[in-house]
């Protein structure tokens, strides 16, 4: 069964260390990504302080639009759609901040929007370029084990 997606769900990309680090409870969600289970984003963003580090919220929102009823599967979908929007950013969280149903003339949609959010040690975000490379970093180590 997939986790439940809603609003202020993080997803975290797999990261055994952190998870450690925080003590988070984790769920798989899809590929290389887990849903943070128990915390919203301020409750984490207080996890992560508490151990040095921080917790940057990137402003740009990411939005995704279906048609049809809201479900479950539906929601995941959007979801798979707002992480490839992301990819490229290099950003190693995801918070869902809305997830709206509409109607217009009768048709059924809804949009479910996100922030991209970045975990790292130091205060000044680090360059696309840095966070690629940190990236790449973790997926060698966990394609090792």
């Amino acid at each position: 069964m997939p986790p439940t997606i809603q609003v202020g769900t993080i997803l975290m990309k797999d990261w055994p260390l952190m998870t450690q680090l925080l003590g988070l409870e984790s769920e798989s969600c899809s590929g290389n990504w887990s849903l943070v289970k128990a915390l919203d984003g301020f409750a984490l963003d207080h996890k992560i302080h508490a151990v040095g580090w921080n917790f940057f919220f990137m402003a740009a929102e990411i939005k995704v639009i279906f048609f049809g009823a809201l479900g479950a599967k539906k929601i995941q979908n959007a979801l798979q759609r707002l992480l490839e929007k992301m990819r490229g950013q290099d950003f190693n969280c995801l918070e869902v901040t809305g997830i709206v149903a509409k109607r217009f003339l009768g048709v059924s949609y809804a949009i479910v929007s996100a922030h991209s959010r970045h975990v790292q040690r130091t205060c000044c975000l680090d360059s696309a370029e840095s966070r690629r490379g940190v990236s790449l970093a973790f997926a060698e180590i966990a394609s090792r084990k």
